[in-house]
C-alpha cells in the first residue's frame, strides 16, 4: 500500500496534458511526515520495508517502518535528553550511513532543524555551519577525516554542546550505543506547524559563500512529483539515487517522495572514490526497480561495459544536477535498452521541470513543467517570452506555494526580496520550443560573450562528449581583447588517450561540424581533473578566476 491518495485528488492520468492540468495536491494543515507517513506506515504496515543499506564491507540492513518508527522515537529521547527543543538546530555529518534517517524523522518529530551536510567538509567549512545555523548537536561518522576535520573544527564552533559519532570513537558520544540504551516511548511533545523550520541546507557554494535554504513542513508533499511521476518509483519497489544525505539530492531521491508513494529506498554506503562497477552488481543483488545518478555518474557508466551486467529488475531510470549531453543518453539506452528521464530542480526546490512519466524522452531536453510550478521564461525585467526565445527559467509564485524555498536563513534580505518578488529566479538560462518542451542554455553567470555572439556552454560541452576522447569537460570564457571573451574547453581525457595538437584541432574541427563554427573552443587545455565543489558539481567560477589570474 502507499499513502498517495492522503494527498492527490487522482493518482492516474492519461496523457501529460490531463496529468498537468487536472492534478491537485493537498497538503493538510497539521502535516508531519514523521507522524503522517513515517509512523502511518508503522500502524498500518509495520513490516513494510523503509530502508535497505549495504555497505562496501559486505555488512547489509533492513530497516521496516515498524523498526524506524521505534528507532526515531529512541532519538527523540536522546535529544530531549540534551535539552534540544523546537527550533534548535542540529547537523549530520553522515556519509550514507543509516542512522541518517533515524535521525531525520525524530528531529520531524520534535521539531528540531536538521542540516544535512556532507561529510567531506574541511574544518573551516564545519566550524562556518555550525556557527552560521547555530548548531548545538553534531552526528558525525567514523571516518577518518571526518574525524579528524570534526577535531580541528571544534575550538571555532561557539554554539556546540556534544558530538556523536556512529561508533565508538574517543571523544565522541556513541550514538549506536545511546540508540540501544534510549527509551522508546515517546514522551507527550507537540507538533510542529506546517509553516515551521524543518529542514537547512547549506548551498554548495559554485559562485560564493554558500547560502542556507530553509524548507518548512510543507516541502516533503513536493516531492510527491519527484518520486511518483518524474522518477516512477514503485510501491514496494526499491528505489535507488546516488547520492550522499549532505545534499539536498538526498530528500529527492532517499526518502519524502519514495516513502509516501510506498517505494523502499537503497542506500550504499561506501569510502573513496567512485567505481561504476561497484554498484552495478547492486542493481540485480537488490532486484532495485528505479535508478537516479547524476549525469557526471552516467558518464562514467557509458565508459564500461554494461553488455556485462543485469538490468532486467530496473523499469525506470532518471538523472539530475546537471543538464545531461543527449551522446551519454544514447549511448546508455544503446547499451541498455532504457532511456534517462531527466529532471531539472535546485536545493530550492523540487523538481520544476522533467520528463514526466507519461512522457516519452526528447534526447537533451529538461522536459516539461511540474504541475505544482508556474514556470516560465523571462527576460531581465521579468516578462514573459515566447516560444524559442531565450531566457531565465522562472517560477511564477502563488498563495500558499509549496516545495519551494521558505526562506534564506540568515539573510532577512534575501528572505524579504523572495517573499515580496512576483517570480523566483533560478538563475539558469533556457528556451522552450513551440510543442512546450524547455531546452538548457546555462548558468546565467556562464553565458559567454564573443563577439556580439551570446554562446551557452551546454551546446558546446555536448558537442565535445560525442567525441571518444572526452571523458569531462567544462565551457568557460576565456578574456580576449580583441574579442572581449572566447570559447575555452578544459578537458578530462577519457583512458587511452594523450593531449597533443593534433587532438586539439580534431576536437575544433569537430566542434564546429557539430554546432555553430563561430562556437568552437579557441582555446583547449587538457587536466587530469576539473574544480569541483564537494557535492561534485564543476566549479566553472574557478577556471575563469585561474585563467584571469594567469592573464
Amino acid at each position: 500500500m502507499n499513502l498517495l491518495d492522503r494527498f492527490l485528488n487522482r493518482t492516474h492520468f492519461d496523457d501529460y496534458d490531463d496529468f498537468s492540468r487536472n492534478i491537485k495536491v493537498t497538503v493538510p494543515d497539521n502535516f508531519n511526515f514523521a507522524y503522517d507517513v513515517v509512523d502511518e506506515y508503522a500502524r498500518l504496515c509495520p513490516d513494510k520495508r523503509a530502508l535497505v543499506w549495504a555497505n562496501d564491507k559486505g555488512e547489509e540492513k533492513i530497516l521496516t517502518f515498524g523498526e524506524l518508527k521505534t528507532l526515531s522515537d529512541k532519538a527523540v529521547n536522546i535529544l530531549l535528553k540534551n535539552k534540544l527543543k523546537k527550533g534548535d538546530f542540529v547537523m549530520t555529518m553522515l556519509n550514507r550511513r543509516y542512522e541518517y534517517w533515524i535521525l531525520a524523522v525524530a528531529c520531524h518529530k520534535l521539531g528540531v532543524v536538521i542540516v544535512p551536510a556532507t561529510h567531506l567538509l574541511t574544518p573551516k567549512d564545519i566550524a562556518y555551519r555550525c556557527n552560521q545555523a547555530k548548531v548545538k548537536l553534531l552526528f558525525i561518522t567514523k571516518e577518518t577525516d571526518v574525524l579528524e576535520h570534526v577535531y580541528y573544527a571544534l575550538p571555532s564552533c561557539s554554539t556546540l554542546q556534544k558530538v556523536y559519532c556512529t561508533e565508538e570513537a574517543e571523544g565522541y558520544f556513541n550514538l549506536g550505543r545511546e540508540l540501544e540504551e534510549s527509551p522508546s516511548v515517546l514522551p507527550d511533545i507537540s507538533r510542529p506547524a506546517l509553516n515551521d523550520l524543518m529542514l537547512v541546507y547549506f548551498t554548495s557554494g559554485t559562485t560564493g559563500m554558500p547560502k542556507m535554504v530553509a524548507h518548512n513542513f510543507a516541502y516533503p508533499v513536493g516531492h510527491i512529483m519527484t518520486a511518483a511521476y518524474w522518477q516512477t518509483v514503485a510501491d514496494d519497489g526499491l528505489h535507488f539515487t546516488m547520492a550522499e544525505t549532505g545534499w539536498a539530492k538526498c530528500s529527492w531521491g532517499k526518502i519524502y517522495g519514495q516513502w509516501i508513494a510506498g517505494s523502499a529506498v537503497f542506500v550504499y554506503d561506501f569510502n573513496g572514490r567512485f567505481t561504476p562497477t561497484d554498484i552495478l552488481p547492486l542493481i540485480s543483488k537488490y532486484k532495485i526497480t528505479t535508478f537516479c545518478a547524476p549525469p557526471t555518474i552516467y558518464r562514467f557508466l557509458v565508459k564500461e561495459d554494461l553488455s556485462k551486467f543485469d538490468f532486467s529488475s530496473l523499469t525506470h531510470c532518471s538523472t539530475a544536477g546537471e543538464a545531461l549531453n543527449a551522446e551519454i543518453y544514447n549511448q546508455f539506452k544503446e547499451a541498455t535498452g532504457l532511456s534517462i528521464y531527466e529532471g531539472f530542480g535546485q536545493t530550492e526546490s523540487t523538481v520544476i521541470l522533467a520528463t514526466f512519466k507519461y512522457l516519452n524522452p526528447v534526447s537533451g531536453s529538461l522536459g516539461k513543467p511540474s504541475p505544482i510550478y508556474r514556470v516560465e521564461i523571462i527576460d531581465d525585467d521579468e516578462n514573459p517570452l515566447g516560444p524559442m526565445q531565450e531566457g531565465e527559467i522562472a517560477i511564477l509564485k502563488y498563495p500558499d506555494q509549496f516545495g519551494l524555498v521558505c526562506s534564506y536563513y540568515g539573510d532577512e534580505e534575501r528572505t524579504r526580496s523572495l517573499i515580496e518578488d512576483k517570480y523566483y529566479h533560478t538563475g539558469d538560462l533556457a528556451y522552450k520550443d513551440n510543442d512546450g518542451w524547455f531546452w538548457f542554455v546555462g548558468r546565467k553567470d556562464d553565458i559567454i560573450k564573443s563577439s556580439g555572439y551570446r554562446i551557452g556552454p551546454f551546446e558546446v560541452e555536448s558537442a565535445l562528449h560525442e567525441h571518444p576522447s572526452v571523458l569531462e569537460c567544462a565551457i568557460t570564457a576565456a578574456p580576449d581583447p580583441l574579442r572581449g571573451q572566447i570559447v575555452k574547453a578544459t578537458i578530462v581525457l577519457a583512458p587511452g588517450y594523450t593531449p597533443s595538437d593534433a587532438l586539439i584541432k580534431e576536437l575544433q574541427d569537430h566542434v564546429k561540424k557539430a554546432t555553430a563554427p563561430y562556437k568552437y573552443p579557441r582555446i583547449i587545455e587538457f587536466v587530469k581533473e576539473l574544480p569541483k565543489t564537494v557535492s561534485g558539481k564543476i566549479r566553472r567560477v574557478e577556471i575563469r578566476q585561474n585563467d584571469k589570474n594567469r592573464q
